[in-house]
């Protein structure tokens, strides 16, 4: 019984021991990572945050610029969206701002979407400081805006709406010590320039201003040179693996373009999706036909209410959607893990575009790969596209896939169809749009040959002649009466080819 006893003994002691251990080194481990952090200069508040969001360990754009944003410099930063700049700038905010004390710090960004996702950032990484945290955009409503803003320390907006408040005079500048200009590429792209400089000089001269772009054209290096002093200039490789990214187009005839995507869809389904259109028309019409094809797609765009949006992105974190169709407007500063293909249904128009694009996939050393799909009207994009050297787009061959019906019809803002315009399999169909195989008297090039005009040739290099009565002028960029001839193909080198330069087929 004694002998038993003492087992027992023996045996919690071993179990005791082996607990503290495990604890002791779990510990260290913490402290390691946390070590790297604490190394920066970050408070210890803002550690515990750090430390119970649980991040590994610095990315290489916190390395190099909380260092630089804690002892007050103007910062100039090259790192795209998802490399955590948004911990890089907020650091030295967090730590400098004082509760109770008023807005004074401003991030401007591009979009909603990333406006929620940097407030809520800072709402995380505050928590022990109790500070104020506001998300300001439009599409919602004024007044619970007003509200938060006045129990706020930091405030982060969309410049369209920003601008409202201080025409308002609901928000006061004149406390402002830190400036933050989030993807500025990109809200120069959407024409805020103006609006971005207004907001500037409404912010006190003395103030730490930091811009964050995923490339630094003219115009931003012009901007940083206006309204910034002295800037370090902080610039982080690509969040992308080139690597593991594989990149593909597929040439195919224009009115297969929708039967190719359903085709590559349907067989390569791994992971999360991201389809990008370069319009909110075509966004809701690939994601409408999508599920008509039983595959779970949603479209994300301006067009949408904030309520909409927030509901689709929550969706398809959550990967109950697996298919994202969204613009380039919608999906610029969206942190989405796990995304294993992007598809570009359009031709993005410029090669900086397509790299933030395909820059969704292929992240922290996981694969993924970035399909174009390519019909006659994407040529001239995609020409601009290939043109960068540091691009390595390979040709595949289309598959055999079936032609499939798709439906045209646009609705109203009640979810009703209009219907005017009906169902083809190659054109638009209805009165207006033609239909079936053969276009109709005004729009029939869109799907087919057409007896009034033509697009000639589907295929690269071959020259078609085509008489109506208006055709289509491939040396006008137009239409002009009488007979016209295109010769498509990408290498010709005659004024009438869509490009002295090719990327496929002679």
């Amino acid at each position: 019984m004694r002998k038993h006893k003492q087992d027992t003994i023996n045996t919690l002691e071993i179990v005791t021991l082996w607990y503290a251990i495990s604890f002791k080194l779990s510990n260290v481990l913490i402290n390691n990572k946390m070590e790297k952090f604490a190394k920066l200069g970050l408070s210890k508040e803002l550690l515990k945050a750090i430390e119970e969001a649980k991040f590994k360990e610095p990315s290489e754009i916190q390395e190099k610029a909380i260092p630089i944003a804690l002892q007050g410099r103007d910062i100039i930063g090259r790192s795209a969206t998802g490399s955590g700049k948004t911990l890089a700038f907020g650091a030295s905010i967090i730590q400098g701002v004082e509760k109770g004390k008023g807005v004074q710090a401003l991030i401007l960004t591009p979009t909603r979407e990333l406006a929620e996702q940097v407030a809520e950032s800072l709402n995380r990484f505050s928590t022990y400081k109790d500070l104020g945290v506001s998300a300001v955009y439009g599409g919602v409503g004024f007044e619970p805006q007003i509200e938060r803003i006045k129990y706020s320390e930091i405030v982060v907006g969309t410049p369209g709406r920003i601008l409202d408040h201080l025409g308002k005079r609901t928000l006061i500048l004149n406390k402002v010590r830190y400036l933050v200009l989030d993807e500025a590429d990109r809200m120069l792209d959407m024409g805020f320039i103006d609006d971005v400089r207004e907001i500037i000089e409404q912010c006190p001269s003395q103030r730490q201003t930091m811009l964050f772009s995923a490339t630094i054209s003219p115009d931003i290096a012009h901007l940083a040179g206006r309204y910034l002093k002295n800037p370090v200039e902080v610039s982080v490789e690509s969040y992308v693996d080139p690597t593991k990214l594989e990149q593909v187009y597929y040439d195919v005839e224009q009115n297969k373009k929708f039967s190719l995507l359903v085709h590559l869809l349907k067989a390569e389904k791994g992971g999360l999706v991201m389809v990008f259109c370069n319009t909110r028309h075509n966004t809701d019409f690939v994601a409408r036909n999508l599920q008509r094809y039983d595959i779970d797609s949603m479209a994300i765009h301006g067009g949408l209410s904030q309520n909409k949006r927030t509901n689709v992105l929550e969706k398809f974190h959550s990967s109950k959607v697996y298919v994202l169709v969204c613009t380039d407007v919608a999906a610029r500063g969206l942190d989405i893990k796990g995304v294993s293909h992007v598809y570009n249904y359009d031709a993005p128009k410029t090669s900086e575009e397509y790299v933030h694009r395909i820059g969704r996939t292929a992240r922290a050393g996981k694969e993924g790969k970035a399909i174009t799909i390519i019909g006659q009207r994407d040529y001239e994009n995609f020409r601009r596209v290939i043109q960068n050297p540091d691009l390595n787009i390979k040709q595949e061959d289309v598959p055999e896939i079936d032609e499939i019906r798709v439906d045209f019809r646009k609705f109203d803002s009640h979810g009703r169809r209009d219907n005017r315009r009906g169902f083809g399999s190659r054109g638009y169909g209805g009165r207006r749009y033609g239909g079936g195989s053969s276009g109709g008297s005004r729009y029939g090039h869109l799907g087919g040959h057409s007896s009034r005009r033509s697009f000639g040739s589907r295929r690269f290099g071959e020259r078609r002649d085509s008489g109506g009565e208006r055709g289509h002028s491939s040396r006008g960029g137009g239409y002009s009466r009488g007979r016209s001839h295109e010769k498509r193909g990408y290498g010709s080198g005659h004024s009438h080819s869509s490009g002295s330069r090719g990327f496929g087929r002679r």
